[in-house]
């Protein structure tokens, strides 16, 4: 689309202002205005000169995994905003706007952990394996940079099912339960704690998105399901090989932390993504579109 031939908002119908995508940016605009320099660190500060060498390592370790994933995103996530402003869907774009958004706030407030409280000054790619790699690092940006070029449904799938049901619904989830686990269960840096809670709540509307998205393109075609049945099995395999990655790495993990735990939790968060959107093979696309977004995280 290189010229418009008119536009929504000044059509006869107008914003669709029950569409799912539009709701989701009301909520966006008013949960998810908080700054992560506005968040008090200085407990956690002191919390984490207290831990073991071995506790500090596997929370530099997680967040370094968490930072870059963040990074990536923001990085990577243009390519969709962009196909859907292609197709002219005004309220979706709009909601897109503030994903961006928040990302980058996502990736502030870790980088303020980095060096707020852990004061790391070293290089942390070591922390990221060959799994970690695989999907931030190719399958990500590749899916999410075809769309310069391939915007049609199944690509869209690719890279929703990529972003919003893997990276966010499933990998990002079992890494907020390993903060809380470690974290909540010893009261132990408050501020941390804070922003996971409120990034988990940005993330939640962005995986609706993603269930919304993925659930108008397969009631729009029912093959496409396949592809995306296919594409979060491809991918399951990666997130289970970075879970299991962290664990081999240490002899003895900190805080009582046990790979079944965590294991199970991401396999969890899988079937429950991967169920909602089939339910889409038996919906109309008015069905899609008339439905509450869900805060299926």
């Amino acid at each position: 689309m290189t010229q418009h031939s008119g536009f929504v908002t000044t059509g006869q119908s107008g914003l669709n202002w029950n569409h799912p995508a539009l709701k989701l940016f009301q909520k966006a605009k008013k949960h998810g205005v908080w700054n992560p320099q506005a968040i008090d660190l200085s407990k956690d500060a002191k919390d984490y000169a207290k831990l073991s060498d071995l506790e500090q390592t596997v929370l530099q370790h997680l967040t370094s995994m968490f930072v870059a994933g963040e990074e990536s995103v923001t990085l990577d996530l243009l390519p969709l905003m962009l196909a859907v402003a292609r197709e002219g869907r005004i309220e979706e774009e709009m909601y897109l706007t503030s994903f961006l958004w928040e990302e980058a706030k996502h990736t502030e407030f870790f980088s303020r952990v980095l060096h707020d409280v852990f004061k790391v000054k070293k290089d942390l790619h070591s922390f990221h394996s060959d799994a970690y790699k695989q999907l931030f690092y190719q399958k990500l940006p590749e899916a999410m940079n075809a769309l310069l070029t391939d915007t049609s449904p199944k690509a869209q799938a690719i890279a929703s099912v990529t972003y919003n049901m893997v990276v966010e619904g499933v990998l990002a989830e079992t890494g907020y339960h390993a903060y809380y686990t470690m974290l909540e269960r010893n009261n132990l840096m408050p501020g941390l704690r804070e922003g996971v809670g409120l990034l988990k709540l940005d993330e939640s509307r962005h995986i609706a998105y993603g269930v919304f998205l993925l659930s108008r393109l397969v009631a729009e075609d029912n093959s496409l399901w396949n592809v995306i049945e296919m594409r979060m099995g491809e991918l399951l395999e990666l997130v289970l090989g970075i879970i299991s990655d962290i664990f081999t790495r240490y002899e003895t993990m900190p805080f009582g932390l046990q790979i079944e735990d965590f294991v199970e939790y991401a396999a969890t968060q899988f079937a429950r993504r991967s169920e909602r959107i089939e339910r889409a093979k038996k919906q109309t696309l008015a069905e899609i579109l008339g439905e509450d977004v869900e805060m299926v995280a």
